[in-house]
């Protein structure tokens, strides 16, 4: 039986989410009671709930429309099924700390160290225990990220997309923007708000899988991120 690690944060009633993103709400909608007739009932039973939330809630990816203007037509319902289903490895940043950078040198070396290649079509995943340690803290915005070169580096390999346990793929106010900028331009995507990247260390390549919902026009979705060892 192959082993599932899942990737994925829960979605719950005010979660956090990036500054300036929907806050996330969930409400019932309708209830068994209601469906039974039961006017009378103390409590209520959900069988239906009501989400309201952004594209870019929980563990997500972004689209390529999300990364600049000029890629607006290159939604995520556009985006080819392959760029989801991928081969994967996960690169051990534990040692970064609150908003360090990444750079191009240091990926180059993780790889190196692992044993591993990175290969054409390939998912980068990026372990910097970040999560464990800060999420829901005051903290948690400030995650390590990688530099624009380093987000060069990895569109000339030619991966599909590489991924994060921050709220962000750089640092904030320093590479994110240019970050965001550089997938658009090279034409591979990121994932944000991963969990459990540690358990993926030291136990080379793996299936990774996160499809988006189709949303028309999106520009971004949650997915259900997860690695399969077979």
């Amino acid at each position: 039986m192959p082993e599932i690690i899942d990737l994925s944060q829960e979605i719950y009633d005010g979660m956090p989410v990036y500054k300036g993103l929907p806050q996330v709400k969930i409400g019932i909608h309708a209830t068994h009671e209601e469906w039974e007739g039961d006017e009378n009932a103390f409590s209520k039973t959900p069988s239906v709930l009501k989400l309201e939330m952004g594209e870019h809630t929980g563990t997500h990816v972004d689209a390529l429309s999300h990364m600049g203007k000029k890629y607006a037509g290159q939604s995520i319902d556009t985006m080819p099924l392959s760029m989801f289903y991928t081969e994967g490895i996960c690169l051990d940043f534990r040692h970064k700390g609150l908003s360090q950078l990444i750079s191009s040198a240091e990926l180059a070396a993780s790889v190196q160290n692992s044993g591993l290649t990175i290969k054409k079509g390939d998912t980068v995943l990026i372990c910097t225990d970040h999560y464990s340690h800060y999420f829901d803290t005051e903290h948690w915005i400030n995650g390590p990220g990688i530099t624009a070169e380093a987000a060069v580096w990895l569109g000339e390999q030619k991966i599909s997309a590489f991924g994060v346990e921050t709220m962000s793929p750089g640092v904030p106010k320093v590479s994110n923007k240019e970050v965001h900028q550089i997938c658009g331009e090279m034409g591979f995507t990121h994932y944000e708000n991963l969990v459990n990247l540690d358990k993926l260390l030291n136990r080379g390549r793996f299936r990774f899988i996160a499809l988006p919902l189709k949303i028309r026009s999106g520009t971004g979705s949650p997915v259900r991120a997860v690695a399969v060892f077979e």
